[in-house]
């Protein structure tokens, strides 16, 4: 990586810490490259003008990146669980980014997923929109939803349950 773009990466590491941005996300091609700075709300912001192959070299010794805890998040309100629910270990799908979740491709579309479906690895259970960009969340498990937890056109954060899957 040149040295230009090595300083714009350290200038974004530093404008994300002065404007007390907890979480970074870059997608490009096929790459994606995430930064988030422990005990920050998280906010999630696009970059632009990165070659992601570069960057993915400079993430090993970016030493502004930390891993974030998951407790550093503003809690999600969810509905209780039955009790039988929660003895069978349900595996929850949970949203990777901050931003819109939405049950369906586009307005008065049939929902990807409804309660009772079997979904497989890798099906696309909803979208969560963050800065204006269509984030398709999988199923990374394969089984039976149980609970679709959040609503349609209302924000989640990160780490945030979506829903409820009975493993098979």
């Amino acid at each position: 990586m040149d040295g230009n773009k090595l300083n714009e990466l350290r200038e974004l590491v530093e404008f994300l810490k002065a404007n007390e941005i907890a979480e970074f996300d870059m997608e490009q091609d096929d790459l994606k490259v995430r930064i988030k700075f422990a005990g920050e709300p998280a906010v999630a912001a696009p970059a632009a003008g990165f070659d992601m192959a570069q960057l993915s070299r400079l993430m090993a010794s970016a030493p502004a990146a930390a891993p974030a805890h998951p407790a550093s998040a503003p809690a999600a309100v969810a509905p209780t669980a039955p009790a039988a629910e929660a003895e069978e270990k349900l595996h929850e799908v949970k949203s990777p980014i901050v931003g819109t979740f939405y049950e369906s491709p586009s307005p008065g579309a049939p929902a990807f997923v409804k309660v009772g479906d079997q979904v497989e690895v890798g099906q696309v259970l909803c979208i969560v929109e963050a800065m204006k960009l269509m984030n398709e969340i999988e199923s990374d498990v394969a089984g039976e939803v149980v609970k679709r937890i959040a609503a349609s056109g209302q924000p989640v954060e990160y780490g945030q349950p979506l829903f409820a899957i009975r493993a098979r």
